[in-house]
């Protein structure tokens, strides 16, 4: 069966590319494939892709004959000079933010010991990279103050939806309350993710003008059946949450788990989620030494409590440190029994070898920081995405941020005169890029995201605010 499920995904991808041959691709054996699986036709397999976005002809490459390999590096290569990247334009685009990533990062993760390793099973031949897996775990664990942090997931998102899975196995109750002015992205994710396992997501209201959780919505909302409570310190459209003391003490007066999302370079700043009573930390680790690299890989982190009940119900893999009969250090994954390997479809997750890589940089990068340099860091972002608020916010047409009074690194500008479509194309022709606009949210008006960070010097800022006016006077 292994055999098959290789041969069909190898049948697709030949089929996507256009390639005009491929083995075993006759009739017989592809209708053996497809039966194997139980779908009919091959464009069965894509029917979770709408179909007005499926591309239904062949790609047009070649014209219509193979191209030989420097053929295709020609035609690729030419098509790449195209596309424009962030290090041509200025890029204040929020969601994934640019962020300095040190030479050092790159050099070690590049070492073969470690860009080269596969899974860790065999602890005696993987002690260097068990290690290294053990050190990011225990940085993350100071970072974010929770007691276990496991050895990463796949990005932001998918750790999100990771933390309702597991508060639902660990408090048996199927509604998840999370706040409207969450990241749209991860809600989408984890609400396409959880809704097969039969898990409602219930919105509650942030504040038109102070951007907060309201109190008042979610004690309608939250009662004996909620699962969990989902709040973001800094939500995406910029306002930091202010009563995260409150909100936890509610969520656990319910029985409910408190599932907080955070920026990790916030947090020289703002307290840690363990402070607050959180029991499940997540959030993406993309700003601790990973470029934007076109969208990924990206590195999700997941933190919890030291209760037994959560430690055993934590998705994905950790990493222990032991000693041996003779007193040597030494480290091992350890609950393998949570883990797909063993527990097959009952895991309590499928990830497995995973992000190892970006895990690493993530320790390299904290590392290197440390307590006092991740404080100056998140201090200069923070100053820096104030300054720019408040040149924006000084020009007529434009309101920074849009709502709220504290944020951090990034924030929604309302739009009064263009639409913020309009305003995001009028900059990009200027080689300036912002967003993404703002469209879910009413209360929002017509707004576009901004994101500051440390590559970001005030003449950048003076730049994009210079671009702005620019594009007010065209009007």
């Amino acid at each position: 069966m292994a055999h098959v499920y290789f041969c069909l995904s190898v049948f697709v991808l030949g089929g996507f590319l256009g390639l005009p041959w491929l083995p075993n691709s006759d009739g017989r054996v592809t209708r053996e494939m497809l039966e194997a699986v139980g779908v009919s036709d091959v464009s069965e397999l894509f029917g979770d892709i709408p179909d007005e976005v499926r591309l239904k002809r062949p790609l047009r490459v070649g014209a219509g004959r193979p191209l030989s390999e420097a053929e295709v590096y020609r035609l690729l290569t030419d098509k790449a000079d195209r596309v424009s990247s962030c290090l041509e334009m200025l890029c204040f685009a929020a969601g994934l933010a640019p962020h300095y990533v040190p030479a050092v990062v790159l050099e070690i993760v590049g070492r073969s010991e470690f860009y080269t390793s596969y899974t860790p099973y065999q602890a005696e031949v993987s002690q260097g990279m068990l290690q290294a897996l053990f050190e990011y775990q225990s940085l993350m664990a100071d970072l974010l103050e929770m007691d276990v942090v496991n050895a990463s997931m796949y990005d932001g998102s998918t750790a999100l939806a990771e933390a309702f899975l597991m508060a639902a196995r660990v408090t048996r109750r199927r509604k998840i309350l999370v706040p409207e002015f969450a990241n749209p992205c991860y809600l989408k994710v984890a609400e396409t993710i959880v809704k097969a396992q039969g898990l409602e997501l219930v919105t509650v209201e942030n504040g038109a003008d102070s951007g907060l959780l309201d109190i008042g919505d979610l004690k309608r909302k939250l009662d004996d059946d909620a699962a969990a409570v989902y709040v973001e310190v800094p939500y995406f459209y910029g306002p930091i949450e202010e009563q995260v003391d409150e909100i936890s003490s509610l969520c656990h007066s319910h029985g409910a788990l408190l599932v907080a999302g955070v920026d990790p370079l916030s947090l020289g700043l703002i307290r840690p989620p363990g402070d607050y009573g959180a029991d499940i930390a997540v959030g993406e680790g993309q700003p601790l030494g990973l470029g934007l690299n076109y969208g990924g890989p990206l590195l999700g982190f997941f933190g919890v409590r030291g209760e037994r009940r959560l430690v055993r119900q934590l998705p994905g893999r950790l990493i222990g440190m032991t000693t041996s009969m003779r007193g040597e250090r030494g480290f091992a994954m350890i609950l393998q029994t949570r883990e797909q390997h063993i527990r097959r479809e009952r895991a309590t997750s499928n990830i497995c070898t995973n992000q190892a890589l970006c895990a690493l940089a993530a320790a390299v990068y904290l590392s290197l920081l440390g307590s006092s340099g991740l404080r100056e860091l998140s201090r200069t972002i923070a100053v820096r995405a104030r300054y720019a608020a408040s040149q924006i916010n000084r020009i007529e047409g434009f309101r920074a941020p849009a709502v709220g009074r504290y944020f951090f690194k990034s924030f929604a500008v309302r739009s009064e005169l263009l639409s913020a479509e309009e305003v995001r194309r009028k900059l990009l022709a200027k080689d300036i890029l912002v967003g993404p606009v703002v469209t879910r949210l009413p209360k929002l008006g017509e707004s576009f995201m901004v994101a500051v960070t440390e590559i970001h010097s005030r003449a950048d800022i003076d730049r994009l605010v210079e671009a702005l006016e620019e594009v007010v006077g065209d009007v």
